[in-house]
């Protein structure tokens, strides 16, 4: 999908609108396993008592939890509507947090897409995912911009290689060989709410922090055995991320890192700064480069932070997130956005 007239008619498709056909029912052991794959130590999301303490009905999910359910919920957009590419490469995530997402949460997701603009002759697709609770608030926002890949870009052999090694019920080549009439549906007319946050953050007082501060710096290795378990517990099941082969066909010099898992790991090590991940109420992460994680060794990947900017009316501030591996920046711009004590 290269001509300015398929472009055109994706572009046409913006708006398109579904929900997931069932809710989703948040369990606590799901939080635990996606703490374990994001290496999220944050008792909040381990321990019952230690979540309670901070003010939570229960044990509170990591900020990029939501990646897991979206990853389904978005499987049929790419396999009938945004069609035409061999591949996508995650470029770009906003989480929105209007309140943490705790155990027992029982959530509806509405996928739409959003945004379809072609910058330097590639298409950059943005899907929108937006999360509902029982009471009909949306308590989280996840906005995912991915580059749609042709064939022209990477080796025409990734096709069937890619077919090859997929798991059964995943369809990472799209449907558009397919009979079935294209038919846009858009979201319906109905009045939402946005969730309010009114947990009292334990976040490091407002008053202790200056513009400039720094974040002690941390280290993350990553396994090939690490990427596999992400692959699991989120659902990307890109082989990207686990087939040296496929990865190569796809110009890269090894098997890679999933985006939102360097997110993730991001986030984590924000939150063991802050003490509260409740505490955020944005992360936006535009990727750089991927994080090459080779069989033998693995990777490191170093986690720095800086305070951008200060509000002492609302007592927020905005943290600069950078993220390094083997000399490279992942990380192009991350800032997450802060309430403190």
């Amino acid at each position: 999908m290269t001509a300015a007239s398929d472009t055109s008619t994706l572009e046409s498709r913006v708006g398109h609108y579904y929900q997931m056909d069932d809710t989703y029912l948040v369990g606590r052991e799901k939080i635990r396993e996606f703490a374990r794959a994001v290496q999220d130590h944050h008792p909040a999301h381990w321990n019952v008592d230690a979540a309670r303490k901070l003010g939570y009905p229960g044990l509170i999910a990591p900020l990029t939890f939501t990646s897991g359910p979206a990853m389904a919920c978005n499987q049929r957009m790419f396999e009938s509507v945004v069609v035409g590419y061999d591949m996508y490469l995650q470029t770009e995530e906003v989480f929105e947090q209007h309140r943490p997402i705790v155990e027992g949460d029982e959530l509806s997701i509405d996928i739409e897409l959003t945004s379809v603009r072609r910058v330097a002759g590639r298409d950059l697709i943005t899907v929108t995912n937006t999360f509902t609770d029982t009471a009909g608030e949306i308590v989280h926002t996840l906005h995912t911009t991915v580059v749609g890949v042709t064939g022209e870009e990477v080796d025409p052999a990734i096709r069937p290689a890619v077919a090859g090694v997929m798991m059964h019920g995943i369809n990472m080549l799209g449907a558009e060989d397919s009979a079935a009439p294209y038919v846009k549906t858009v979201r319906p007319e109905t009045a939402s709410r946005i969730a309010e946050n009114t947990h009292a953050p334990t976040s490091p007082s407002f008053d202790d922090l200056k513009v400039g501060d720094e974040l002690p710096v941390h280290h993350t290795r990553l396994s090939r055995g690490d990427l596999v378990n992400y692959a699991g517990v989120s659902g990307d099941a890109n082989p990207l991320h686990w087939d040296q082969n496929i990865a190569t066909l796809a110009g890269q010099p090894d098997v890679i890192a999933h985006g939102m898992l360097t997110m993730g790991l991001g986030a984590s090590f924000a939150s063991s700064w802050s003490d509260d991940p409740g505490a955020v109420t944005r992360y936006a992460v535009r990727l750089s480069q991927p994080a090459v994680v080779p069989a033998d060794g693995g990777a490191d990947i170093e986690y720095s932070g800086k305070i951008k900017s200060l509000d002492p009316e609302t007592r927020t501030g905005v943290v600069l997130v950078g993220a390094k591996s083997q000399g490279r920046k992942i990380f192009g711009l991350a800032t997450l956005n802060i309430r403190f004590g």
